[in-house]
């Protein structure tokens, strides 16, 4: 009786996922890592949820913008427009020391928070704190 010789060299005939499911749980794990929570704001916005947040008590206070779920900007709780953020953060030679607190209502567009960011590396601001407001369980 003639069997199968790659059969029983014992080649392999279904994809093993251990492997990727290491390594989509170690980048799930970094980012998690990696995501920074700050304390909630004035200006009445409804923030997404998350899990767990943390306030920032450093002794230099950073720049807080707020977006709104119609897109409007405000810097410290000033209404401000794009133009004017950017003027507002190249005058502020500190800022990019001290970082930014970014607040956004749950229903904003990203296409307006990525704006702001780009507006900030623009001015060479690369710290960024995103806030959220902690989930009850």
């Amino acid at each position: 009786m003639k069997t199968d010789s790659a059969y029983e060299e014992g080649e392999i005939s279904e994809i093993n996922m251990t492997p990727f499911v290491d390594i989509v749980l170690v980048i799930l794990v970094i980012f998690m890592a990696t995501a920074t929570f700050v304390a909630q704001g004035k200006i009445a916005i409804s923030l997404p949820k998350a899990s767990a947040s943390a306030d920032t008590k450093e002794p230099l206070k950073p720049l807080v913008i707020s977006i709104d779920k119609e897109g409007l900007l405000y810097l410290d709780d000033k209404l401000i427009d794009r133009q004017t953020l950017s003027d507002e953060l190249l005058k502020k030679s500190d800022t990019a020391t001290k970082g930014v607190i970014l607040r956004s209502d749950a229903k904003t567009s990203f296409e307006y928070v990525v704006n702001v960011i780009d507006i900030c590396k623009q001015n060479s601001i690369s710290k960024f704190s995103i806030q959220t407001q902690t989930e009850k369980k």
